[in-house]
């Protein structure tokens, strides 16, 4: 196996895609010459050519617009929103046509797209550049979301992603694109969409997590394990469909509850966690279920940003909050 960074992985897995199937084409904001402001596909222009690999107008709309088409006339494009703040110029296409159009056509027609886009802050960005937008992608039917926090589950969702035949929100977050490294197969495979991971066994409390605020959840543990707290932490990886049983089995065991999510609280994906909790393991909680969030804010700029991004500190004070209860 080859140690790689996400930013390798998703790479790896792009040019795999390219490789094997000639109906994946790719395109976007500076995607093409010079492989994306984060050169995630940096080199794959090269490997496949101008006509697979291309850069697109500044016209987030037209990308995602254009897919459509593409997708009705047999292809299999993946398409990059350059920050996910910049997606919703955008979003009318996604909401209207992207997510509806297998439903639309009763099936004749399905759209076989991956939107990808680098999202979250905390990397001294400027406005636009720090949303964490997946709620709203979650709301409407017929998208599926996708969040990986590592290297390995970011090649192998992303080749999931490719190969599914409804279309794919697939958010990378930039702040661990080169943070960690880890070992990764070079042979393709795949990860099934929909389906959580267990990192840590534990039985004192579950945390559920996905993105990049699954390595300060770690870091968090560490001060829990050291205060004779078992934490039980689950990485969603898909945000929908999300994967109901591992919350539910998860928290009939510890019967605590905390999910902890960079996006804003309010209508966010912390709160369907705390439904499906409330809906199916009401009667082995022993601590109201609880979300530590981001504000319902903007993101603020890098001299404020440390205010708004959750330190391994805040986290494990709501993880010693419900302990205690």
């Amino acid at each position: 196996m080859k140690v790689m960074t996400m930013v390798q992985a998703i790479n790896d897995a792009l040019h795999i895609k390219l490789t094997e199937d000639p109906a994946v084409v790719m395109y976007g904001e500076d995607v093409g010459v010079e492989g994306g402001v984060f050169r995630v596909t940096q080199g794959l222009q090269e490997k496949h050519g101008e006509e697979r690999v291309f850069d697109s107008p500044l016209a987030e709309s037209a990308i995602v617009g254009t897919a459509v088409g593409m997708c009705a006339a047999g292809l299999r494009p993946v398409v990059e929103m350059q920050f996910a703040g910049f997606v919703f110029p955008a979003f009318n296409q996604i909401v209207s046509h992207v997510s509806r159009m297998r439903n639309r056509s009763r099936g004749k027609y399905f759209v076989p797209l991956v939107i990808r886009m680098p999202y979250g802050g905390n990397i001294r960005a400027p406005e636009h550049h720090s949303e964490s937008p997946e709620a709203l992608f979650g709301h409407i039917p017929g998208l599926q979301v996708v969040i990986p926090s590592t290297p390995y589950d970011a090649k192998g969702l992303m080749i999931a992603a490719i190969e599914a035949d409804d279309p794919v929100i697939f958010m990378e977050p930039k702040q661990v694109y080169r943070a960690i490294k880890q070992e990764v197969p070079e042979e393709k495979y795949s990860i099934p969409i929909g389906r959580g991971k267990i990192l840590s066994s534990g039985t004192d409390i579950t945390v559920v997590s996905y993105g990049a605020v699954v390595r300060e959840v770690q870091r968090a543990m560490i001060t829990a394990k050291a205060a004779g707290i078992s934490v039980e932490l689950i990485d969603l990886r898909t945000i929908y469909p999300i994967d109901r049983e591992i919350i539910k089995e998860s928290v009939k065991k510890t019967g605590r509850l905390l999910v902890v999510t960079e996006s804003p609280g309010s209508f966010g994906a912390g709160a369907e966690i705390i439904s499906i909790v409330v809906e199916e393991a009401f009667l082995s909680l022993e601590a109201p279920p609880t979300r530590l969030a981001g504000f319902d804010t903007v993101p603020p700029l890098p001299k404020g940003e440390h205010f708004f991004f959750h330190s391994p500190e805040r986290i494990f004070y709501e993880i010693k909050k419900l302990y205690d209860y």
